[in-house]
């Protein structure tokens, strides 16, 4: 078993990296509050709990530039005599960026900070690895702080106009596949102390406001799954869902009627994947998990229902009363562990979708209770 802790445990990074590595039976998860990085005594404690210590605290953006410089590296070095005041000495895994190759106070400070993280180490035969990772994309990041994705898809669904500062093309890399390779140094699959991340896409920043643009046209305003080319829109696609209002739900669709009885369109898409539907008996609850990447779409054909969602980490539980005499369909976003109960006193008739064929050898489904 392995003792991690996780500097930065409550931002976009660290909230993903605690949820993924408590999907591990060989990882526990040492608790972490910012506010001990001014409490030397919990900090000291902090370390002397932990096998491997990742150092993802930090400022991205602050309205004085210097700041950013000043805070980050003060971060690193009291970090540092935490540690050697600890008498332990911990794996160090630090989250650069390749913003070290652009002058400014944040890309700075990233590449000073591993540079004095290299020497000290060095010095104290501590191991350490300095990962140098690309822009970072996924759901729940901060508008106007984490990615320009983030803000877009923000933007777009609050029925603002996002502007392009700079059409810069950007190296890409999903929250996913970063939390998954963090584990793998974690593991030591990884030997060296400088480890660059490969990134995932390339993309101009107009390129990713264009597709988010389809997204809310399509998905967003007409309810059609888009078509998803490729893993990369996929994983754009998952994020820009996130930040829709659970308000949107449940949505209606229009009944035919005629003399044979009724029609309702339910699920258009434009990727394929795989329908199913479930009979449950009453007062039966159906789910308590969440996925990571696949999309779904829930729909009651017959009989009344309670659907349930919480984003995992968190407490608030979204509440869905839907029922077959009103075709309507929940989307259930990444991360969001949900169940879907039977309220009736007969049996239920359940339409699923899934963007992807169910494999047992790789279900993405992971038990968590409402």
């Amino acid at each position: 078993m392995i003792k991690v802790g996780i500097t930065g445990q409550a931002g976009f990074i660290g909230t993903h990296l605690y949820n993924y590595l408590g999907l591990h039976d060989d990882i526990q998860r040492i608790e972490f509050k910012d506010e001990w990085f001014k409490c030397r005594n919990h900090l000291i404690k902090f370390i002397q709990t932990c096998d491997v210590v990742v150092h993802l605290a930090a400022v991205n953006r602050h309205y004085n530039p210097e700041l950013i410089n000043k805070k980050n590296i003060e971060l690193v070095k009291t970090l540092i005599i935490a540690i050697d005041e600890s008498s332990k000495k911990p794996h160090v895994i630090f989250s650069s960026s390749t913003q070290e190759e652009l002058d400014n106070p944040y890309g700075r400070s990233k590449k000073e900070g591993r540079e004095i993280f290299i020497e000290w180490a060095e010095e104290n035969d501590v191991k350490f690895t300095g990962m140098i990772i690309p822009n970072v994309f996924g759901p729940f990041g901060k508008p106007f702080y984490n990615s320009v994705i983030s803000t877009f898809c923000h933007q777009l669904v609050q029925n603002l106009t996002p502007k392009i500062e700079i059409d810069a093309k950007m190296k890409l890399i999903y929250i996913n596949d970063l939390v998954e390779i963090i584990y793998k140094v974690i593991k030591n699959e990884y030997k060296e102390n400088c480890l660059y991340v490969q990134h995932l896409a390339e993309r101009k920043v107009s390129e990713l406001l264009e597709k988010l643009k389809v997204f809310k046209v399509v998905y967003y305003e007409k309810g059609i799954i888009p078509y998803l080319t490729c893993y990369f829109d996929i994983c754009l696609f998952n994020t820009f869902i996130t930040y829709i209002s659970k308000s949107h739900y449940p949505v209606y669709r229009k009944i035919h009627t005629d003399s044979r009885g009724q029609l309702a369109e339910i699920i258009k898409t434009k990727i394929g994947g795989q329908t199913f539907f479930s009979l449950t008996k009453p007062g039966i609850t159906r789910g308590n998990h969440f996925h990571r990447r696949k999309i779904e779409r829930f729909c009651v054909v017959k009989g009344k229902a309670l659907i349930k969602l919480r984003r995992i980490g968190t407490n608030a539980i979204t509440e869905y009363s839907v029922n077959g005499k009103e075709p309507s369909f929940v989307d259930i976003p990444v991360f969001y562990t949900h169940n879907i109960t039977n309220l009736g006193d007969k049996d239920m008739y359940t339409l699923f979708w899934t963007s992807e064929f169910f494999n047992i050898e790789d279900p993405d489904t992971y038990y968590e209770e409402v």
